[in-house]
């Protein structure tokens, strides 16, 4: 079936440049205004900055804002960022964080209808219909995966099976009896299903024609294997709880890149050493702040989320700019040996190398007399298990030499049997690190 371009609102998604920069410079003034006026650590940082919201004219006075870091919303847990009476809080959502205490953020009725619009525009840029029947698997309570996709389908006028995660022979049922035809989840789950439908040999009775995916980095090799196993056509979406949810961000048919819904979220990327902001095509850490969130509005938040970003037109028509494929985060990048290492440089590599090995891996670090060790569990095909050792071997050698040239340092390579890594049934857990670095 030929590709159909579809816009949720063409008006807003090919505006030009300059209506765009005046939009958000508008939006910009009034949030400053506003975050200044009734958010105490707001007023705070900025007296100590020396700014007054009069010194915001516009998006190019930006840098002259105070950041946002995770810790800061820590500190003022759980309400200690709302810009308005909690009485006007309808819903709040969060992640866990390493104290024990969560990430909360706090959404108005308004940011809920928001939040569901600028996920129904995702769904709409994956050719997505009211006539669609999308299973979902993202996690619902309080992570923010699977009641932003619930919200996003409402608005869309689309039938969604709220499935959640796990159970995975309930899920292949619920996927063929309900005639599902586009289903969400993370990329390491919808890993996970393809290989238990693919096993179950139920594939062609499915309906399933797209797959919209994120939460976790993922490479171009892992969306083009799940795409060939189902027979569908995958989109990379991209979100985070800070900020408002899955629906910041999503990849078109065309795959050149991640579109921004510009016009609610202000990106900048900076150098995360120097805080410069980067050139265009650059590599830098991502920084948003919300234009239209009333709740908990965010000021240069910073997500430490590794991309660069492309403002030139899509092929889909699409004016909205683009941030690249997720290199990584900061905080998930080991620096090994003096090398940074990300875990989705592994994916691609054991991708690289066909059947022989699955893209389930766990990359574990130890400190062995003062020095890195990177060891990588890597599953393998069955048919090298009941193979002589030698070619078990061989098999070792080889991701080992594959590895070492795409991450620059030699590893420890342990070959394990097919599904003896652990499925995640959420976001993956790729990395153990054991060094005690503090």
């Amino acid at each position: 079936m030929a590709w159909v371009e579809r816009y949720r609102d063409q008006k807003v998604e090919c505006m030009s440049r300059d209506e765009m920069t005046a939009l958000q410079s508008e939006r910009l003034v009034k949030q400053v205004a506003n975050v200044y006026e009734n958010v105490a650590f707001y007023n705070k940082k900025m007296k100590e900055l020396g700014v007054e919201p009069g010194d915001i004219k516009g998006i190019e006075d930006i840098h002259k804002l105070p950041f946002t870091t995770k810790d800061d919303l820590r500190d003022n847990y759980p309400f200690g960022l709302l810009a308005v009476p909690k009485s006007k809080i309808v819903r709040v959502q969060g992640t866990s964080g390493t104290t024990g205490k969560l990430t909360l953020m706090s959404y108005t009725a308004n940011d809920t209808e928001l939040w569901g619009e600028c996920v129904a525009r995702c769904m709409t840029m994956a050719g997505l219909t009211e006539e669609d029947i999308i299973h979902n698997c993202y996690g619902y309570g309080l992570f923010t995966g699977g009641l932003g996709i619930d919200f996003g389908a409402r608005k869309l006028g689309a039938l969604v099976v709220p499935m959640s995660s796990g159970n995975t022979q309930r899920q292949m049922m619920c996927m063929e009896d309900f005639g599902a035809t586009a289903i969400t989840c993370t990329p390491s789950y919808a890993m996970h299903l393809a290989e238990s439908l693919r096993d179950a040999g139920v594939i062609e009775r499915l309906k399933i024609k797209t797959g919209i995916m994120g939460a976790e980095p993922w490479t171009v090799e892992m969306r083009e294997q799940i795409e060939s196993i189902l027979g569908i056509n995958c989109f990379d979406i991209y979100g985070l709880c800070e900020i408002l949810g899955p629906g910041v961000a999503m990849e078109c048919i065309h795959h050149k890149g991640l579109h921004i819904h510009h016009d609610h979220f202000l990106p900048e990327i900076l150098n995360p050493a120097t805080n410069e902001a980067c050139a265009e095509g650059e590599t830098g850490e991502l920084i948003f702040t919300t234009l239209t969130k009333e709740g908990m509005p965010l000021l240069r938040y910073r997500t430490k989320d590794l991309t660069s970003i492309d403002y030139s037109t899509c092929d889909c028509g699409r004016t909205l700019p683009r941030i690249s494929k997720f290199k990584g985060r900061t905080d998930d990048m080991k620096v090994i040996r003096g090398v940074n290492v990300f875990p989705t440089q592994v994916e691609a590599a054991l991708l690289s190398l066909g059947e022989d090995v699955a893209p389930h891996y766990m990359m574990i670090v130890d400190r062995v007399n003062n020095s890195d060790v990177l060891t990588v569990m890597v599953e393998v095909n069955e048919k090298f298990f009941s193979d002589e050792i030698r070619a078990l071997e061989g098999l070792k050698n080889k991701v080992a030499n594959v590895l070492k040239q795409a991450l620059g340092i030699a590893v420890v390579v342990k070959l394990v049997e097919p599904k003896t890594i652990a499925r995640s049934e959420g976001k993956a857990k790729r990395v153990i690190d054991n060094r005690n670095l503090n």
